[in-house]
This record gives structure tokens, C-alpha cells and sequence, in this order.
């Protein structure tokens, strides 16, 4: 099947499996694996951090953020349409008792200056604390300008807050920029970067944070069970998934923007196209489920929403992509 539901479909590289069977591990939970230590010492020179830590997932790497930073009946201000707010099952609230602010996400994915600083509660003891900023890049595959982020960041100290950047797609909207990672990452107190979806590791995500605030992340990890034994195993297919798939990125950006020059030339969809690898469709017909059906016996999987959501990742070659423009161009002919 090609698959352009989501790029965390991925699936790992030879080298990435190579590497899973000859990994040296030992006991991350005592500290004792080498592999996991190797990754988390790689992460802090490419992210430029003082700590990391690897996690299960990137919802894992959230809560501990959110956690880590936010104390009970304390507050963080996020857009509505953030995946740590929107899509992780209500965690920070249900496990960390942290009371989430949403803010409208303006159309480019940010969140209004003006607004962050009016949603800011005063220091009064019938407000939950305010005690910090969550912004993603890429957010729905838009990308956040290193201007606003340094707005946002100095927003931030001027106002005593800390600020989380969940960086699920942060190489993406690095790629996007033609920046460095760190061009991003140096404005934020603490990032997530997900290692299984462009980047293609099978599992995990990495939490990078000052040592302090690592210690914490860590047992609040433990805590809430995500303490894992010889996790060196999925370790070396992250190492290879942080240090060599960030390069090959812009492939899926072109395969996206290819997808949607194709995709608009149909006149029953309105297409929506960011500069990374997302992009929506809305069925003017609203046929979304039969579509969905009719490619499926065509070997191709999509999303059918409203509207569709289509994903390029390292699966995804460019016949793929004419292969699905054509075959939607059939189903509108036909149908």
C-alpha cells in the first residue's frame, strides 16, 4: 500500500534495523545503557542543549515538559489547535492537574502576540498561575518565523514565563527555513523533537531541557511509566534517524508541493499547501468517504476528512505521487 495518511506510517531503514540487532545495551532506568546515553549526548550537541532525554513518544515528551515546568493548579498558554492540547487525550490536565489556556491560532499558525499577553493571568489567587508558553512548528505543516519565535521568547522573560516549543516536524520547519536546527531550538527553555515520523525511527522521541530541568522530566518519566530497561535497541535506529534523515527532508517538501500543483489542476478539489509536507484537499463534492474507497481498492491510503489531509514522508517516491493525482483525476472523471 502507499500510504499518505501521516509520515509516522514510516517505516525503519535497513541501517536502522542493522543497527537494532547489534546495539550494546544495558539498563537506561539505572542509566547503564550505552546506547541511549550516546543518543541523548548526540541530541544536546545537534539541539544545543545541556540535557536530554529519550522518551517513548512525543505525547510522553509533552507531559514531562509540561509537567516539568508547571507545578499543580498552575497554567500554560497554547494555541487550540496544539496537538499537546488538542490530540494527547487531555493529559496535562487529567495527570499533571494543569489547567491549559487556548489561544485561536492565527491563520500562519502563530499565536498573536497581544493575545498571549492578554491571556496571562494576573498574580491573584482566583487565577491558575501562568507559567508557560507552548508554541509547535510546524503546526498543520505551517512553519513559524524565527522573528516571531524570538518575539515570543523575550515576551516570555520580559513576563517571568518559560517557553516549550513541541518540535514534533522542527527539522521540517528548519528544512523549510534553510536554518540550522538550533536557529529554532535557541529560543525555547525546553523542546520535543519526534524521531518516528520524517525522521523514520520506528519508536521514540527526545525531550532537551537544561540538567535541572531533565532531572525532573526524568523521574516524572519513571513516574508515569516510561521508564524502559534495554531501550538501546530502539536507541540506534533514533541515533540514525537524528543524525542522517534530517538531510534528506526537502524530498518530501518537493513531493508535497508536487502533489499540490497536481492536485489543483482537479476541479472538484480546493487544495491547501504549506512549505513542508502537509498539505489539505477539500472535496467540493463532499465524496471524501467514496474516494477514500475507491483508492484504497487502488492500493493507495489517504485520510478522508474534511478536509483531506495528505502526508509525504521517506515511503512516498514522485510516482507515487503522480500515481495518486491520476487516480483521483479518475474517480472525479468517473464518478
Amino acid at each position: 500500500m502507499i500510504d499518505f495518511r501521516s509520515d509516522t506510517v514510516t517505516q525503519p531503514t535497513d541501517e536502522m534495523r542493522q543497527a537494532m540487532a547489534l546495539a550494546q545495551v544495558g539498563d537506561d532506568v539505572y542509566g547503564d545503557d550505552p546506547t541511549v546515553n550516546a543518543l541523548e549526548a548526540f541530541a544536546c550537541d545537534k539541539l544545543g542543549f545541556e540535557a536530554g532525554l529519550f522518551t517513548s513518544s512525543g505525547t510522553q515528551a509533552n507531559l514531562l515538559a509540561l509537567m516539568s515546568h508547571c507545578d499543580r493548579g498552575d497554567e500554560y498558554l497554547c494555541g487550540q489547535q496544539a496537538h499537546n492540547y488538542k490530540y494527547e487525550a487531555g493529559g496535562a490536565a487529567v495527570l499533571g492537574s494543569i489547567q491549559p489556556q487556548p489561544i485561536d491560532n492565527e491563520p500562519d499558525g502563530s499565536l498573536a502576540l497581544d493575545k498571549l499577553e492578554a491571556a496571562i493571568k494576573a498574580d491573584d489567587f482566583h487565577f491558575a498561575r501562568t507559567r508557560l508558553v507552548s508554541l509547535e512548528n510546524t503546526i498543520g505543516g505551517k512553519v513559524l518565523g524565527l522573528d516571531y519565535q524570538a518575539q515570543v521568547a523575550a515576551l516570555c522573560k520580559a513576563r517571568g514565563l518559560k517557553l516549550h516549543l513541541d518540535g514534533a516536524r522542527a527539522f521540517n520547519a528548519a528544512v523549510a527555513l534553510d536554518v540550522d536546527i538550533k536557529a529554532i531550538t535557541r529560543h525555547y527553555d525546553s523542546v520535543s523533537i519526534c524521531l518516528s515520523k520524517g525522521l523514520g525511527a520506528p519508536i521514540g522521541s527526545l525531550l532537551m531541557g537544561d540538567a535541572e530541568f531533565i532531572a525532573r522530566a526524568r523521574r516524572l518519566r519513571k513516574m508515569v511509566g516510561g521508564g524502559m530497561r534495554q531501550a538501546g535497541i530502539i536507541a540506534a535506529a533514533a541515533h540514525i534517524a537524528l543524525d542522517k534523515m534530517p538531510g534528506r527532508l526537502k524530498e518530501d517538501h518537493d513531493h508535497a508541493a508536487l502533489l499540490a500543483e497536481r492536485l489543483a489542476a482537479i476541479g472538484a478539489l480546493t487544495v491547501t499547501a504549506t512549505p513542508t509536507n502537509i498539505l489539505y484537499a477539500r472535496c467540493n463534492q463532499g465524496r471524501e468517504q467514496a474516494l477514500k474507497a475507491f483508492l484504497q481498492g487502488r492500493g493507495i491510503l489517504i485520510t478522508a476528512g474534511k478536509p483531506m489531509r495528505f502526508v509525504t514522508h521517506l515511503g512516498i517516491k514522485e510516482e507515487d505521487v503522480e500515481l495518486l493525482a491520476a487516480s483521483i483525476g479518475e474517480f472525479y472523471r468517473c464518478h
